[in-house]
């Protein structure tokens, strides 16, 4: 294996796909800093964070046209993926500077369902074997996309570079979506009006409550658990204000099924009862409303097709 990932192919010398949608993503976040130039925290650092992912996305390139191989192809891919962790923050430092909507979609999910099904699932479930169960398919987001993309790279090597351009292109229209909808979701918006006032039903809005308060409580479910606690302290500290509407936990996993679906019927089936965890599990810890969860599965299928077409443009 290690053989045919370092044996020299003849590949494209330019950018590839997965690069332009990222440089073009950053464009347009730069465009956006130095439209809010003054009302950002730290702007200049973030200026600088994409000039130097600018610049490292062509010297991946130029070391790729040294030695083009299977390995410096996964190397580029895998560092322009790696940085979708890095973009998340950046869309509460922009969206914090708009008005919260935390109770327009409160008020939506309390007309669709006559409550709060964040909050019956997990009051309905706190026992130790169904929070830890919950639990472990939110953990597992992140493995599943690294082991989706690892499955494709050694059976289906030929569809490696457009699924990354699928799942990166996603999350980036995912980000756009998060920048200009600001929704913080139930873990944060709850505790910051009471959950007496979310309980019956009284939403109030809280303006720019989350720009000076962007602090998470700790979630429901069984506190003692292992991967409850896993969950908590990845939240703690990699977790914002923002990204609730639509889901992009349910919206990403479920592109990573279809492609999943269409690489191997059995590697599907494997991911699946995962994909059911994680689903359920972004309203039973409170991360979403049921309607985020809901839009965020059908958003996917909209992701994916025009996430499609425009890698099939890119390749012009």
């Amino acid at each position: 294996m290690w053989i045919n990932i370092l044996k020299k192919t003849e590949r494209p010398q330019g950018l590839y796909a997965v690069e332009k949608v990222t440089l073009i993503y950053t464009a347009l976040t730069t465009i956006i800093i130095f439209c809010m130039f003054r009302e950002l925290q730290h702007p200049g650092e973030m200026l600088v964070g994409r000039a130097y992912i600018v610049v490292a996305t062509f010297l991946l390139m130029y070391v790729f046209r040294l030695y083009p191989c299977r390995f410096t192809a996964l190397l580029r891919i895998v560092v322009q993926m790696g940085l979708l962790s890095y973009w998340y923050p950046d869309t509460f430092e922009f969206n914090r500077h708009f008005e919260n909507l935390d109770h327009i979609f409160a008020s939506i999910e309390q007309f669709v369902f006559n409550g709060q099904p964040s909050i019956w699932f997990s009051n309905a479930y706190p026992r130790l074997l169904v929070s830890e169960a919950f639990n472990m398919g939110y953990f597992f987001y992140y493995p599943m996309i690294a082991s989706v993309m690892i499955f494709i790279f050694i059976r289906r090597y030929g569809w490696f570079e457009k699924a990354a351009f699928i799942i990166t292109c996603a999350f980036f229209l995912y980000y756009l979506i998060y920048i200009f909808v600001p929704v913080a979701g139930p873990q944060f918006y709850f505790p910051a009006i009471g959950f007496d006032n979310a309980i019956h039903g009284n939403f109030v809005a809280i303006g720019h409550y989350f720009n000076l308060h962007p602090q998470l409580s700790s979630g429901p479910g069984y506190q003692q658990g292992f991967f409850y606690s896993l969950v908590d302290a990845s939240q703690q500290v990699g977790e914002r204000p923002t990204a609730a509407f639509p889901s992009s936990h349910v919206g990403i996993s479920t592109i990573l099924m279809i492609i999943a679906w269409r690489a191997n019927k059995n590697f599907f089936f494997c991911l699946a009862p995962i994909y059911v965890l994680l689903c359920a599990a972004t309203v039973y810890i409170q991360a979403h409303y049921a309607i985020d969860a809901i839009v965020g599965f059908f958003s996917a299928f909209l992701m994916y097709y025009v996430a499609s077409l425009l890698y099939k443009r890119f390749l012009r």
